[in-house]
């Protein structure tokens, strides 16, 4: 049988993975910086070129591939994971546990990461970043809504894991705290849930989504739009 020959998109992807797996050491020393980015290259042995191909914006490409390497093997890990007898909700918290505990030995990494997305030029990385954390749970949990719901869910769940995130780089209790807190903040979300199930109901709301809600309807999810625009709207 004949190996399939790899393509540039499969060697990048080799290079990528390789220079993460020597960065990380250095990054609790260095942050996500060029020294760090340069000092993995070298390390890793990697063909320069398609190092500057892998991280074409230098050290904020290393840390995003950092971040959704870590969201793969969450999706991994929630496809083998047993979940029978959970509640949803219990679903939803279970994967943002898991996510955090697949960087638990990268503490540092994570918090490095955390103030380089705080930065304003990096925001909208960091924000894009923890959409797909969000969008990768829904997704394991079979999340087949594909109108307005499929973004309110994700932003919602973002919100709800960039929150757990920042508590979590604090928590000193071994990890007690931060299931407390994660339990709590799903539970707001699951009664802010009921509240717009009992809005749906009200005249109010009725007439808005029979008028100016309308456009709501015509919202989709992403698919068959143009890539890098959010989403797509009905003719």
């Amino acid at each position: 049988m004949t190996t399939p020959k790899k393509t540039e998109a499969d060697h990048i992807a080799e290079t990528r993975a390789k220079v993460l797996e020597a960065a990380l050491p250095q990054v609790v020393f260095d942050g996500w910086s060029a020294e760090t980015l340069a000092a993995a290259i070298a390390d890793s042995g990697v063909d320069a070129g398609l190092a500057a191909l892998a991280f074409s914006r230098g050290p904020v490409d290393l840390a995003l591939a950092f971040h959704y390497d870590g969201d793969k093997r969450l999706a991994e890990a929630m496809s083998a994971a047993d979940t029978t007898g959970m509640r949803y909700s219990e679903k939803i918290a279970n994967g943002i546990r898991l996510r955090l505990e697949l960087v638990e030995g990268h503490r540092e990494e994570v918090r490095r990461a955390s103030a380089l997305f705080a930065l304003p030029t990096h925001a909208g990385d960091g924000a894009k970043a923890i959409w797909n954390t969000a969008d990768t749970i829904w997704d394991a949990l079979g999340d087949t809504s594909r109108d307005v719901n499929w973004y309110t869910k994700r932003a919602t769940l973002s919100a709800v894991y960039s929150s757990s995130v920042l508590f979590w780089l604090g928590d000193e209790s071994g990890g007690d705290d931060t299931d407390a807190f994660i339990d709590r903040r799903i539970s707001n979300v699951m009664q802010f849930e009921k509240f717009k199930a009992t809005m749906r109901g009200s005249s109010l709301v009725k007439a808005f989504m029979a008028g100016p809600g309308k456009i709501l309807d015509k919202v989709t999810a992403p698919g068959a739009a143009p890539e890098g625009f959010p989403g797509s709207i009905r003719k």
